[in-house]
């Protein structure tokens, strides 16, 4: 009961945001969802959307087309630490990071997402690690009071803690900002419910059905124009 069947982002233009993720990182709706919502928010949203690619190559085709279909660069492609990645911002404001934990490439980009993290930055470390461990996630990896991985299951995305103002300062951002994160995670069980640090937890069934009414009126919108 603990997987995470998608995410859904909130965007001012659903069909533009749609068309952004399709040609910046070849997702579909299966994975992420959008919806018409314009709720109030200012500066860092606390959370980046991950993807873990093969080799670098991977890396810089996927900046490469996200910058074509529109992205900003908030950190350009990097060899670093723990392996080679970037940082790019989509026209509805969600921070993208792309990584793989290879320095060198072994061959030609494949377009391959190996993972599809969501990670949030937290307030108190322990206390939301705590919250999500006594909801029955179990920790897959963990760096000490700073990072916690949870394992996926059969979920399609991943879930990830990391201090706030550490994760704003590895994505090139200042940490300060307040409102909506314009983000619900689908899953988690039977349930809805909000998470210590104000991000939303939505029956995934349900969420989708209000996705696809707001495409409805989107269209019969567009059709009586």
């Amino acid at each position: 009961m603990t997987d995470i069947e998608s995410i859904t982002l909130d965007v001012a233009d659903p069909v533009a945001a749609a068309r952004f993720h399709a040609d910046a990182f070849d997702l579909g709706e299966d994975r992420l969802k959008v919806r018409a919502a314009a709720e109030p928010s200012e500066g860092f949203r606390g959370f980046t959307l991950a993807l873990t690619v093969p080799r670098p190559a991977d890396v810089d085709s996927f900046v490469a087309s996200a910058v074509a279909a529109g992205a900003a660069v908030l950190k350009p492609a990097a060899k670093s630490l723990w392996g080679y990645g970037a940082v790019v911002q989509a026209p509805d404001g969600a921070i993208w990071k792309l990584a793989t934990s290879a320095k060198k490439d072994t061959g030609p980009a494949t377009r391959r997402i190996e993972e599809f993290v969501l990670l949030i930055g937290v307030a108190d470390f322990a206390a939301t690690k705590r919250y999500y461990v006594d909801r029955g996630f179990a920790v897959a990896k963990g760096f000490g009071r700073v990072y916690a991985e949870f394992a996926a299951g059969t979920g399609a995305v991943k879930l990830a803690l990391y201090r706030r103002r550490a994760l704003a300062k590895d994505l090139g951002v200042a940490p300060e900002g307040g409102g909506s994160h314009r983000l619900t995670v689908n899953g988690g069980g039977p349930e809805a419910f909000t998470d210590p640090d104000g991000f939303r937890w939505a029956p995934a069934g349900a969420r989708e059905a209000g996705v696809r009414e707001t495409g409805a009126r989107e269209a019969e919108g567009r059709a009586a124009a």
